[in-house]
């Protein structure tokens, strides 16, 4: 046994104020009062949106329950009453500040986002190493340490040992290799990127906790199908959070893309439902639907989740066709458990990764992917929206492990 998992542990400033001989003559002074009326703040239009009330028939939703899950007798085609719509057409592009021009490339921006995990290993391959048992447990606390898992942790230090002890191994970078290697073989399944192709509109339902990027990764995957000329729309499904349409809808006019609203409180399965109906008409390519976030342990809230599925399914049995939970990297173990706990309720079809330039514990995807078997999709290595990339292994690998 080669393992010993637990071995290590490791004003006032000053002001003087001179004041001048008074005058023997009386002053009198006058006090002006200026009253400036606020601008009246109804009807506003903002600059390159307008915002349009659309009278849409309730026949789109019905009004379940979200507390009592409901039974097969679901209806949507009948609603007696009838919801106004906030729907931001497709406005002109807002003016853009000037940007500098990119002086490094993803991979570059790959490597510096992951440099907080990668430090952990950084001095451990370094110089002329004995290939002993030191190095062996060095190697096992680093992994355990960035949340790599133990199953994981356990294969490749198997996989490194046999290897040593085969002769096949004669220095420390011949060991950084081997565990290269085998951390590529652990992750390969599970770069899957989306073919969006298959369908139209193509429906992505983005779910996850509040604080995990969910909204601004929707904002950032707009832009890149955009910039791939596909036709898209926003659905601003969070209507709990006011900040969070108006977040979502300056997405919108920032790409220049539609962003189908209602006020804040409204059902969410009907935003994501109306959307659909939009999306179709107007033969949107991706249709990309924002929920309101919730922790994992909150099973009404979940059942809310569900039911948003349930309704798009009365319009059309086959969306959505991807769920993806965003979580934050930085939640380490903990944002396996949310995994867990969503992929029971929701049948994910992904995980996108965010954060992973703020944390030392990158290697929480091959936990996630050992204990999910799920695709990552998308991960997120920083504040720009080219900093989502769908996920590369051999990138992400390389950049993990090494400096240059």
């Amino acid at each position: 046994m080669v393992f010993n998992w637990f071995k290590k542990s490791k004003k006032t400033t000053t002001e003087t104020q001179e004041t001048s001989q008074q005058e023997n003559e009386d002053i009198q002074n006058e006090e002006q009062n200026n009253q400036e009326e606020a601008p009246s703040e109804t009807a506003v239009e903002t600059e390159g949106t307008t915002f349009l009330n659309e009278t849409i028939p309730s026949e789109s939703l019905s009004q379940e329950k979200t507390e009592t899950p409901q039974t097969e007798t679901e209806k949507v085609d009948t609603l007696e009453t009838e919801q106004t719509i906030t729907e931001t057409p497709a406005a002109e592009p807002l003016p853009q500040p000037a940007e500098k021009p990119e002086k490094t490339g993803y991979f570059a921006r790959l490597r510096d986002g992951l440099a907080k995990t990668r430090n952990s290993f950084a001095d451990l391959f370094l110089g002329k190493k004995a290939l002993d048992q030191d190095l062996i447990d060095e190697l096992e606390m680093r992994l355990l340490t960035a949340d790599v898992g133990m199953e994981i942790t356990e294969k490749i230090i198997t996989q490194v040992t046999e290897q040593i002890s085969r002769n096949q191994l004669n220095d420390a970078q011949a060991v950084q290799k081997a565990v290269a290697e085998q951390m590529e073989t652990l992750l390969q399944p599970y770069e899957q990127p989306l073919d969006i192709e298959t369908h139209q509109p193509y429906v992505i339902l983005m779910v996850g906790i509040n604080g995990a990027g969910k909204t601004t990764t929707i904002g950032k995957l707009a832009h890149q199908f955009k910039s791939e000329g596909k036709k898209v729309m926003l659905a601003a499904g969070d209507t709990f959070r006011a900040a969070a349409v108006e977040q979502l809808q300056t997405w919108g006019e920032r790409n220049n893309v539609p962003v189908i609203a209602q006020k804040t409180g409204a059902d969410s399965a009907s935003v994501a439902y109306d959307a659909l109906q939009s999306a179709k008409a107007r033969s949107i390519d991706v249709l990309i639907i924002d929920t309101a976030g919730r922790l994992h342990t909150q099973d009404h809230l979940m059942e809310e989740l569900k039911k948003v599925k349930r309704v798009l399914q009365k319009l059309d049995g086959n969306v959505p066709h991807q769920t993806l939970l965003v979580i934050d990297a930085g939640n380490g173990q903990n944002a396996l458990r949310q995994a867990q706990h969503f992929n029971e309720a929701m049948q994910l079809d992904g995980i996108v990764i965010t954060k992973l330039d703020g944390t030392a514990k990158g290697g929480i995807i091959f936990a996630i992917t050992e204990k999910l078997k799920l695709p990552i999709r998308f991960i997120g290595v920083g504040e720009k929206a080219d900093d989502l990339r769908p996920f590369n292994v051999q990138d992400f690998v390389k950049a993990l492990l090494y400096t240059q």
